[in-house]
């Protein structure tokens, strides 16, 4: 039993008598402590089967050594089967080992912004804005829209949308970067290929308890609503705008009829912008590597490139690469977000190791 295993064996002794206790079902601290406890039991479980497929495979090789040549065959499809097992195995412990963020478990509030190539930018912007659905609708998730501003083309300069279900902050957190889109614009007369970008951001939703916002740090301005909405969108103040005069974050919020309703949208999405600043400080001080992957939003970042003349998705982080765009802009990219995790994984293991 190695150190690691030795210690969850301890602390999951130590759980299950704090759970012993009668009194803990009224404690606050019970769904924490019932919950660790599930996921030190799934651990331990991980090594367990770990060791049995190390014993199995073992026992397959001298099988493959020492029988005829027809069990050796058949010794070593086993060989090989038990090796992926292990293999895969090995990749599950290692992201179950990984310290849990606790801000995985959140809802998700998405930013989509239009940044260089104009027109074609918001169009793509557009675009990712439909994947992410589409990925949500698919895993069972619910979107939420908060505000959006759409230009004439179809296109928009900025959309954000919350999605909401089990860990999703932890599925999307990686999508955070400049995404670029390399294609011809149908605009394009001559055929040539232009590169436009879009900026995502992915906060966790912030609670009443992660920040505190004093209302004297507050400018808030309302102001007759514009563009869509309905009839009755222009005929009374209800577009809000606030401004956090501590670090100038500004929120405005118009596509409700109610001025009530978009200050509370608008209060939500300042929450989860202090929140993800106060992330981004505590994180200061990851490895390069990590931080890359994170991603700070900085327009000079290199998120990922959608190539629609080569067919070709590419996350510049990890050096992955595939085929198929039209999957992905429809929802398909699980193989994408479970490559960034893994890497991820072994970033945080093998800094565990080198501590």
């Amino acid at each position: 039993m190695n150190p690691q295993e030795d210690n969850l064996v301890k602390e999951n002794e130590e759980l299950a008598k704090r759970l012993a206790n009668p009194d803990i079902y009224s404690s606050p601290d019970y769904p924490k402590l019932a919950k660790r406890k599930n996921q030190v039991e799934q651990i331990l479980e991980s090594f367990k089967d770990l060791r049995n497929l190390k014993k199995k495979i073992e026992q397959a090789k001298k099988l493959v050594s020492e029988s005829d040549q027809d069990l050796s065959q058949l010794a070593q499809s086993e060989l090989d089967d038990l090796s992926d097992k292990f293999e895969k195995s090995s990749v599950e412990l290692s992201a179950l080992l990984v310290p849990k963020d606790p801000n995985d478990e959140r809802n998700a509030i998405v930013e989509i912004r239009a940044g260089a190539g104009g027109n074609e930018a918001s169009l793509f912007a557009a675009e990712l804005y439909r994947m992410y659905v589409r990925w949500a609708e698919a895993k069972g998730f619910k979107v939420e829209l908060i505000s959006q501003n759409p230009n004439e083309v179809g296109g928009f300069k900025e959309i954000i949308f919350e999605v909401k279900g089990n860990d999703v902050y932890y599925l999307l957190k990686f999508e955070a970067g400049v995404h670029r889109v390399q294609r011809i614009p149908q605009t394009e007369s001559q055929g040539r290929i232009h590169t436009s970008t879009v900026t995502v951001a992915v906060m966790p939703e912030a609670e009443a308890s992660d920040v505190t916002i004093d209302t004297k740090d507050l400018r808030i301005d309302v102001y007759r609503s514009s563009g869509h909405g309905g009839q009755s969108v222009n005929t009374t103040d209800s577009a809000v705008r606030i401004t956090h005069l501590p670090t100038g974050i500004v929120v405005t919020q118009q596509d409700e009829k109610s001025q009530i309703k978009n200050r509370e949208k608008a209060l939500s999405v300042l929450s989860s912008r202090l929140l993800a600043a106060k992330i981004a400080k505590e994180q200061e001080q990851l490895s390069e590597d990590r931080l890359k992957l994170i991603g700070t939003g900085d327009r000079s970042e290199k998120t990922r490139t959608y190539n629609f003349p080569q067919d070709r998705i590419t996350d510049h982080r990890i050096g992955y690469s595939r085929s198929n765009l039209p999957a992905a802009l429809n929802g398909e990219i699980d193989d994408i977000l479970d490559k960034l995790h893994e890497y991820y994984n072994q970033l945080v293991t093998d800094e565990q190791q080198v501590a």
